[in-house]
């Protein structure tokens, strides 16, 4: 089989070789353009990806600022409120000890009157006994410092806890909050 094309004579085997060359050619060709295409499309949603990570990081910015923020200023409430705690304590303490120190003061009286009068009266048999209750007493008297050390220390920690659970509470609620507005940002950019 042959035929004539333009003045041309064109055989079947030259057909059946070209055909096929034709084709892988242009094949090739509209692969290649294909895959530019596709390279240029990769290449604008990278531009506009790195747009969006810009803006996103100028918004992390002004957040991780405001929760600096906050956290200066919660650490400033502590420290004024650990400064007004330590003012009281030390004002309770001077007055628990004031208190301690009368008291004692007046069970030495009391304890060398007694000493006194058992010793003026010369009674056999209770000095023994004294001796005993004073030991006593002594032991009640610093138990009973220790009490008043115990009740301070309670006292204090009460005060402080007590203090510090509405701080953090609120602290927790801001930081919460902005914790949600971050997330939120970043499940809708702009």
């Amino acid at each position: 089989m042959s035929f004539s094309i333009g003045g041309y004579n064109i055989k079947g085997w030259m057909m059946a070789v070209a055909v096929p060359v034709l084709s892988t050619i242009s094949g090739g060709i509209y692969f290649g353009y294909d895959t530019l295409n596709r390279f240029y499309g990769v290449e604008a949603g990278v531009g506009e990806s790195l747009d969006r990570i810009g803006k996103l990081d100028t918004k992390s910015g002004a957040m991780d600022k405001r929760i600096t923020s906050v956290e200066t200023v919660a650490q400033r409430n502590l420290t004024e409120v650990d400064n007004e705690l330590s003012s009281e304590i030390i004002t309770l303490d001077s007055l628990i000890l004031s208190n301690v120190q009368e008291l004692e003061g007046k069970l030495i009286v009391r304890i060398q009157t007694l000493e006194q009068a058992i010793a003026d009266n010369d009674v056999r048999g209770l000095n023994q006994k004294l001796a005993q209750l004073t030991t006593n007493m002594q032991q009640i008297l610093e138990q009973q410092k220790l009490l008043l050390d115990l009740r301070s220390q309670v006292d204090k920690a009460t005060t402080i806890t007590d203090g510090l659970g509405d701080t953090l509470d609120t602290l927790q609620t801001e930081v919460d909050d902005i914790w949600k507005a971050y997330d939120e940002l970043a499940d809708n950019p702009l």
